[in-house]
């Protein structure tokens, strides 16, 4: 059970940094609404899905040799840092602005889908992330605990979604950047904490 957390708490901070999709939560949430806000969250989730299931459809049947393995924890752990230290030194660069018009509920889900779609950067993202969980359960456990862990991820990313939707509509009084920084700052923590660990098993399995 404390494994489903954690990877609970994996999915969260893959979801807390501030980009360009939460950046759209904000400014939707403050424009239009929960729900503007929440659909920009869940169109990024489910392009988020789509990726997890290509990488799995991808390496799952080549996953359990060594090379494999410790390619996935070493690049795994290079995206976490990388991404948890630019999360630090970027959060006090960070402020809240208003720009557009809000548009109908398709339009947010599909900004929100396609900012993370065509993000270069997101295949890459997922395939160090979620190849170096199939390379934890694949070997040692079967295709359960892979969807169980799987589960837990979107649990975290959705919860993050909810989170953002209620902040940027309900509690705009409280919105303001310095709240921002610090959740910013803190997601870059975890991330270099989960960064750390995987690169601790990869070493492990390259010495």
């Amino acid at each position: 059970m404390n494994t489903f957390f954690s990877y609970i708490l994996l999915g969260l901070s893959l979801a807390i940094p501030i980009g360009p999709v939460n950046a759209a939560q904000l400014d939707l949430g403050i424009k239009g609404g929960f729900f503007h806000s929440w659909l920009v969250g869940l169109g990024a989730v489910i392009a988020d899905g789509i990726y997890m299931l290509v990488v799995y459809l991808g390496v799952v049947h080549v996953i359990d040799t060594p090379f494999i393995k410790t390619f996935l924890w070493l690049f795994g752990s290079f995206v976490l840092l990388y991404t948890g230290f630019e999360s630090m030194l970027s959060a006090n660069k960070m402020s809240i602005e208003n720009q557009r018009n809000v548009g109908p509920f398709s339009k947010s889900f599909l900004k929100g889908f396609m900012m993370s779609l065509m993000n270069p950067l997101t295949i890459l993202f997922w395939l160090g992330i979620y190849g170096s969980v199939l390379a934890e359960t694949a070997s040692s456990y079967g295709n359960q605990q892979l969807i169980l862990y799987s589960t837990a991820i979107f649990i975290g990313l959705m919860s993050w979604d909810i989170t953002m939707a209620t902040i940027s509509s309900s509690f705009r009084k409280l919105l303001n950047t310095r709240i921002l920084q610090g959740l910013s700052a803190i997601s870059g923590l975890s991330l270099i904490g989960f960064g750390a660990y995987f690169g601790y098993q990869g070493l492990k399995l390259l010495l």
